[in-house]
């Protein structure tokens, strides 16, 4: 496992992080596949364990803090708030009445006193930067939280927050998670400039691009992924980005067997090869899709191996744009853009 150092903080972290998403009712996981998930990621020198408040209503949050129990304090432990916890119309967002609410209910499903790094799950067009940034330099200082980060921030966004950090004399956001994959690269265009800018840390989420990139996607074949049983829509290559995301993979496939590599290999070893990128989370929902990952945990890239995949996915280009989850809401709302 390779290490490196998150933004600024001076905290160090493998760069394979462990995603819980798939910790209960997402993935089907039962607690002891979790424990034992969080046993052989941790054997194997990864030291982050990344979930959410909303994934499973909670339920994932629960399972880590119990695979966890006894060793705190030998890993980095990160989660999200922002994302609807429920029907109630405030139970949501970034506002300081919610993430104070939001941040105990972690703390006590998780069985800890504090997290390493409190990231906002989505950015809040509801609330000003100020009301979030202020309540989450309280909750540092409070000792709840070590750091805090964003999650799928668009890049003028943080532009914005790291400015009004300053202005307000607040404590900043130092991370950064977007998607990225050899799929879906376009937040080389904006949003990693902008973190490489500012010193944010990076962890990038999908980097198997929901399935695409583990080597069970390829033409002629039956898709049977737990992800195209759930979101069947991705899948479906009668849908043109569907179909040029299959050619692309048959042709990045061509490229892993002549590199000796497996396509999971091939696709953390190129989102890792960003000098942007911190860490790249990987979601298994079993022991052996785990080891697999783990498999590319020291994979370096050749530069004639990153020219091939530009050559086949351009730099910046997102195959499935309509996937994105960083778009300003007036390209998605007509209301907001017009008079």
């Amino acid at each position: 496992m390779l290490y490196r150092t998150l933004g600024r903080t001076g905290v160090q972290v493998s760069t394979l992080a462990l995603g819980a998403m798939n910790f209960g009712a997402i993935g089907r996981t039962t607690q002891d596949e979790a424990t034992a998930i969080v046993d052989a990621a941790l054997e194997g020198g990864i030291n982050v364990i990344d979930t959410a408040d909303m994934y499973g209503g909670g339920e994932s949050e629960e399972m880590v803090g119990k695979a966890i129990a006894g060793r705190r304090d030998d890993l980095v432990l990160a989660t999200k708030a922002g994302l609807p916890m429920g029907d109630d119309r405030n139970h949501r967002g970034s506002s300081r009445r919610w993430l104070v609410t939001a941040l105990e209910d972690s703390l006590r499903r998780l069985g800890v006193d504090h997290v390493d790094l409190y990231q906002i799950h989505r950015w809040d067009p509801n609330t000003d930067d100020e009301e979030t940034l202020s309540a989450l330099t309280d909750l540092q200082r409070a000792g709840k939280i070590r750091h805090f980060g964003t999650s799928t921030f668009p890049a003028y966004r943080l532009v914005q927050a790291q400015w009004a950090a300053r202005e307000h004399h607040l404590s900043r956001y130092v991370t950064e998670q977007p998607s990225y994959s050899i799929l879906q690269r376009g937040v080389e265009t904006h949003v990693l400039p902008v973190t490489e800018q500012y010193g944010l840390g990076v962890l990038v989420w999908s980097p198997l691009a929901s399935g695409w990139l583990s080597g069970a996607v390829r033409a002629g074949r039956s898709i049977a992924t737990s992800r195209s049983t759930v979101m069947p829509e991705r899948f479906d290559t009668t849908i043109p980005a569907n179909r040029a995301r299959l050619d692309a993979v048959e042709r990045l496939a061509e490229v892993a067997d002549d590199a000796g590599l497996t396509m999971i290999q091939l696709a953390l070893g190129f989102v890792t090869a960003h000098p942007a990128v911190t860490s790249a989370l990987i979601g298994p929902r079993t022991l052996d899709h785990l080891h697999a990952q783990l498999a590319a945990a020291d994979t370096v890239l050749p530069a004639d191996v990153l020219d091939a995949i530009d050559a086949i996915v351009a730099p910046g280009t997102d195959l499935a744009p309509h996937e994105k989850h960083d778009t300003p809401p007036a390209l998605l709302d007509p209301s907001l853009r017009r008079r």
